[in-house]
C-alpha cells in the first residue's frame, strides 16, 4: 500500500507542477468505503490521516476502534434519517445535495450543539442518476443554505461523468469552478474555499482545473468488489 500511496502522491505533485500550484493547496482524501478497518489501519501506518466514507452505518462502525486523530470526510449521498450516524464524527460533509438535507442537518446540528462544515454538491454533468443541485439553481440555494445555523458552507463538490472523453470531464470541473467564482461574489471567501473534485481516474485533470480536495480510493486501496 505504501507504494500505491507514493505513486498517487507523485501524480498529485506532477499535476500541481503542471498547473503552477503548490502541493499544499491540494488535500488528499483516501476513500476507504467498502474496505475493512484493517485496510484503513495500513494506510494510517503508511502516513495517511484523512479518510472518506460514503455509507452512514459503515462509517459509524469504522469510527469506533480507529485512531482518534483520523480526519473523517463523508462523501456519499446521506439520507436525512441517517444524519445522526455521521454529523457527530465528520470533519467535512461533501454531499449536501438538497435544501431538505441541509435543513435536516441544520436542525440536528443546532439540537446537539454542533458546527458542521459542509460542501454543496453540484450535478455538473446533468446525469439523471446523480444527486446534487443543478448548476442553474446553485447560487440561490447556496445563499439559502448559508443562512442556516449549525452548518458552515466551505465550498462545492462534484463527480465528473464516467466517460473516456477528457474534454467532457474537464468541462465538468470547469463548470464547478465557474459556479464557485460566481457565488464567491456574494459571500465570505472561506465559504467557497474548497472545490472537492477528482477521483482515481481523473484527479490530475481536476487539480489542473482548481480542485483543492481529491477523493482517491482505487488507486490507493485497489479495486472494490461489486457490492
Amino acid at each position: 500500500m505504501l507504494d500505491a500511496i507514493q505513486k498517487v502522491e507523485e501524480r498529485i505533485q506532477r499535476a500541481c507542477a503542471r498547473s503552477g500550484r503548490s502541493r499544499n493547496e491540494v488535500t488528499l482524501v483516501a476513500v476507504s468505503k467498502t474496505f475493512p478497518a484493517e485496510s484503513i489501519k495500513k494506510a494510517y501506518e503508511a502516513g495517511l490521516r484523512i479518510f472518506g466514507e460514503s455509507r452512514a452505518q459503515e462509517f459509524k462502525s469504522k469510527v469506533i476502534g480507529l485512531p482518534d486523530d483520523i480526519e473523517w470526510h463523508f462523501i456519499g449521498h446521506l439520507q436525512s434519517n441517517k444524519i445522526k450516524y455521521v454529523l457527530p464524527h465528520v470533519h467535512l460533509l461533501h454531499s449536501i445535495d438538497s435544501l431538505a438535507l441541509a435543513e435536516a442537518a441544520s436542525r440536528y446540528a443546532q439540537k446537539h450543539g454542533l458546527s458542521v462544515s459542509v460542501l454543496m454538491e453540484i450535478n455538473t454533468s446533468g446525469e439523471k442518476a446523480k444527486y446534487g443541485f443543478s448548476p442553474q439553481e446553485a447560487a440561490d440555494a447556496f445563499l439559502k443554505m448559508n443562512d442556516m445555523q449549525g452548518i458552515v458552507l466551505k465550498g462545492f463538490m462534484t463527480i465528473a461523468p464516467f466517460v473516456s472523453d477528457e474534454k467532457k470531464i474537464r468541462a465538468s470541473f470547469q463548470l464547478l469552478r465557474r459556479i464557485k467564482e460566481e457565488v464567491s461574489r456574494f459571500t465570505a471567501p472561506e465559504n467557497t474555499a474548497e472545490l472537492s473534485m477528482g477521483m482515481s481516474a481523473d484527479f490530475e485533470t481536476a487539480i489542473e482545473e482548481g480542485s483543492t480536495i481529491v477523493r482517491v480510493g482505487t488507486a490507493i486501496f485497489g479495486s472494490r468488489e461489486v457490492q
